[in-house]
């Protein structure tokens, strides 16, 4: 019985945010102000799922721009619990083929994500090209990115791909990884408290730094820092799972 009217409160919300928001978006299109807005009212649902999300960000997050955020991509719920910290004027970079999901592949567009063709190695190229010349242009918009390229369906952080890191060492922008405690096999849409998920905002990392000069070793430095912070986060929810049951 929950399940079926979470579902019917999803699709209804979804589907109000999503009409009316690709209305709001026409009067001042792909303007990236709009991701966070909306990303964050798909977040309020985490609630409806029975999920506290607990945000955490260094005290000076707030002024951060022209940055890279990078963050581990677990499955389709990061929808709603990523959304919550999408910071303003943010893009995201997603695939292709979220266009033709219907009402919301739209929205995704107008906001002013960025959708790539994983398959036309040379659209690709512009479309990197594109970020580039945000950079060099010194707009205030940062991005955000997931280097696994893929959902991982798991408790770990698969490879990261090279793409993130190579534009981060080329316009020399610091990245900003965010580490999303494990939701994977987490939520049931039948169990009415899906307990806690913390995503924890770390330091900039300095893309300069001469120990990291190539975008293989920054990938793994990245890798290794945000699983080491993993599997503190995850401990830590399990401690505090455990406490609120007693």
């Amino acid at each position: 019985m929950l399940f079926i009217l979470r579902f019917i409160i999803v699709i209804f919300y979804s589907i109000l945010i999503c009409v009316f928001g690709s209305i709001w978006c026409l009067l001042s299109p792909r303007n990236p102000r709009h991701v966070s807005t909306f990303s964050h009212l798909f977040g309020r649902l985490s609630t409806l799922f029975g999920i506290k999300v607990e945000l955490r960000k260094p005290i000076d997050a707030d002024n951060y721009s022209n940055v890279i955020y990078i963050s581990n991509h677990q499955n389709n719920f990061d929808m709603i619990t990523v959304a919550n910290m999408i910071p303003p004027h943010t893009v995201t970079i997603g695939k292709k083929s979220l266009i033709w999901i219907p009402l919301f592949g739209q929205l995704y567009w107008l906001t002013g994500n960025i959708l790539i063709d994983r398959n036309n190695c040379k659209k690709v190229h512009q479309r990197i090209q594109e970020i580039v010349r945000s950079f060099n242009n010194k707009k205030l918009i940062s991005f955000w990115m997931f280097p696994e390229g893929t959902r991982s369906h798991s408790t770990e952080i698969l490879p990261f791909k090279t793409g993130a890191f190579h534009i981060a060492m080329t316009v020399k922008a610091p990245i900003i990884p965010v580490v999303v405690s494990n939701t994977h096999n987490k939520i049931k849409l039948n169990r009415w408290k899906n307990g806690l998920v913390i995503i924890e905002m770390l330091h900039p990392i300095d893309t300069s730094n001469t120990e990291l000069n190539s975008a293989n070793k920054l990938a793994n430095y990245c890798h290794s820092l945000m699983s080491a912070k993993l599997e503190k986060l995850n401990v830590e929810v399990i401690e505090r799972e455990k406490n609120d049951l007693i």
